[in-house]
């Protein structure tokens, strides 16, 4: 999922250009939108708030037109970790200029992150190709949503998946954290010949994998591996294979920051 940012001041069109490039972005995949909004936009009283009052972290409100979530997270995080369930190619933001997400900025407005600056009359494809160049925001949650919208889906008995974390603790030695580093072009080409290979095996469906780059903390998430099969025999063997098939082939090199020092790993894919 590619995300994007539209700040700017008050009334200087954040929201036309927000419309402006949902509608092009629409030509090529499915889109979401967060919006940086006053509370009073959605009403706290009656039912809806007795619901949250009693305790849950989510409420769903359905009409015979459309449907409206409410949800305790307040973060923009948790509106990105949202879109990204549902498996979604984009997601458009307005506002939050202090967040770390990419932002194309409307005049001079000060903001964090800006990759471009643009005026009210950007056109719909200019926007498009900025929000294209955006790194990809993947997770677990998302690569899961997307193998199941898999043309073949149908045919499929299990998914399977696998997670590789940041150690922080192996024997003596306590790590802060890794950081990554790659040939981004080459490395996308690699995984998607391993992808390519595996999905050639009986019984494999689809096969997506992601290999996060830059420095990541002691405890989260480096790499995932989704696989979706027609019967659970094929599935690991499978993972496995993804697995050590990224160690041996994709050139990834990894620096580890303990509470002591800072070294390159020869073996980087130990993770």
């Amino acid at each position: 999922m590619k995300v994007i940012s539209i700040v700017g001041y008050k009334k200087t069109g954040k929201t036309t250009l927000v419309e402006r490039l949902v509608s092009e972005l629409s030509k090529y995949g499915t889109v979401g939108t967060v919006k940086h909004t006053r509370e009073e936009i959605f009403p706290i009283m009656g039912d809806t708030e007795r619901h949250l009052e009693s305790g849950a972290q989510v409420v769903v409100g359905v009409t015979p037109t459309r449907s409206a979530k409410i949800m305790k997270m307040n973060d923009l995080k948790s509106a990105l970790k949202q879109l990204s369930q549902e498996g979604l190619d984009f997601a458009v933001v307005e506002g939050f200029k202090d967040s770390d997400v990419p932002k194309i900025a409307i005049g001079d407005v000060e903001a964090s992150n800006i990759v471009a600056r643009v005026d009210i009359n950007a056109s719909a494809g200019e926007l498009a190709k900025i929000a294209m160049a955006q790194p990809d925001h993947v997770s677990l949650d998302y690569l899961i949503a997307k193998i199941k919208k898999s043309p073949k889906v149908k045919e499929a008995g299990a998914i399977g998946t696998f997670t590789g974390i940041v150690r922080e603790v192996a024997g003596d030695e306590v790590t802060e954290a890794l950081e990554f580093e790659s040939y981004d072009e080459v490395m996308r080409q690699r995984i998607k010949a391993i992808e390519d290979d595996l999905k050639k095996k009986d019984g494999i469906l689809d096969v997506l994998i992601h290999h996060k780059t830059g420095r990541i903390e002691a405890g989260d998430d480096i790499v995932y591996i989704v696989i979706l099969s027609g019967h659970r025999q094929e599935l690991f063997p499978a993972l496995s294979d993804a697995i050590e098939r990224i160690k041996d082939e994709v050139p990834i090199w990894k620096k580890e920051f303990t509470v002591s020092r800072e070294f390159w790993v020869h073996d980087h894919h130990d993770h």
